[in-house]
């Protein structure tokens, strides 16, 4: 088991370098590039190259890269012209507001979509298994965005049950105000429930078609007591696999709710940086967004091997 997290923490080390070289290139392709950004429109071809010969833009890509790289190491992850503020200082205030909306969600989320799956699996080809089928596709099939408008159109603006708007300020203040939290937490865990809910179903269906289901049965064990007391654990193993594989997907999800709700997490930051063409910003959060992928890949791996002993019996 050492071994086997050893290769996954250099394989996670190896994709998360290849990505920063991928962004990091495309981002440098964009036209206009930071000086135009950060100058204006109009500014002269003389002020841009000065802009670029201070900050080093001048220089050959695999230079400024590797200079980049340098930074990131020493824990700089750059300056944003357009705020004036260090990327790690605005990483640091956006991160944890995000990670509480996110993990709100995702939690929400698996609380209601386990049970959904292991009713639909248990009830296959019935009415409640095609209700809760269309219900998944039908969430899971809405945009975001969409669905972002919907909720607050009906629970803002006819019902009045909650604000239209993010509670702002510190995390705290946040906490301090759960109800303007309901709809953007919503949001994202809908679109989650309907795709955790069909992994469930599936992954349970699987599991009652195995040999030890069968010799179970055959000893005379009733069907809920085969399904909770066997079946259950087994079927929530990939399950482990797939949350950890679900941050990108989960983040695509906070960006586009925390821009419509006016929520002060790193999304929202990503978009205003992304309208404004603010490269720093941009790195240092798609790096963050990476390395999170990644160790959450890491992570997965890892539990389903504790999980599951023939796992570490296969990789060693």
């Amino acid at each position: 088991m050492t071994g086997y997290v050893l290769r996954r923490i250099v394989q996670a080390a190896v994709v998360l370098l290849l990505v920063s070289v991928i962004v990091f290139v495309m981002l440098h392709e964009l036209p206009g590039g930071t000086a135009r950004a950060v100058l204006g429109e109009r500014a002269t071809n003389v002020a841009i190259e000065q802009f670029n010969k201070q900050n080093g833009f001048d220089q050959p890509l695999p230079v400024q890269y590797w200079r980049w790289l340098d930074q990131i190491v020493h824990g700089d992850l750059g300056f944003s012209f357009k705020q004036n503020e260090s990327v790690s200082q605005l990483l640091a205030d956006r991160l944890p507001k995000t990670m509480l909306l996110a993990g709100t969600s995702v939690l929400l989320a698996l609380l209601v979509s386990i049970p959904l799956g292991f009713v639909q699996a248990l009830r296959r080809n019935r009415l409640v298994d095609y209700f809760l089928t269309a219900m998944a596709f039908v969430f899971y099939s809405t945009p975001a965005f969409w669905l972002a408008l919907v909720l607050i159109t009906l629970f803002a603006i006819q019902l009045r049950l909650f604000p239209a708007q993010a509670p702002q300020g510190s995390i705290g203040q946040i906490v301090a105000e759960p109800g303007g939290m309901v709809l953007p937490v919503l949001t994202i865990a809908l679109v989650s429930i309907a795709f955790f809910s069909r992994y469930v179903r599936s992954s349970t269906l699987e599991n009652l078609l195995q040999d030890y289901v069968r010799t179970a049965r055959a000893k005379g064990a009733s069907t809920w007591r085969v399904a909770f007391g066997h079946v259950l654990r087994n079927a929530l193993v990939p399950v482990v696999t797939l949350v950890g594989l679900s941050l990108p997907f989960v983040f695509a999800g906070t960006l586009i709710s925390e821009e419509i709700f006016n929520y002060p997490g790193m999304g929202l930051l990503f978009y205003n940086a992304a309208v404004a063409r603010d490269y720093p910003v941009l790195l240092g959060v798609t790096l963050v967004v990476g390395a999170a992928t990644v160790v959450g890949s890491l992570l997965a791996d890892i539990c389903y091997g504790l999980l599951d002993p023939r796992v570490r019996l296969a990789r060693r």
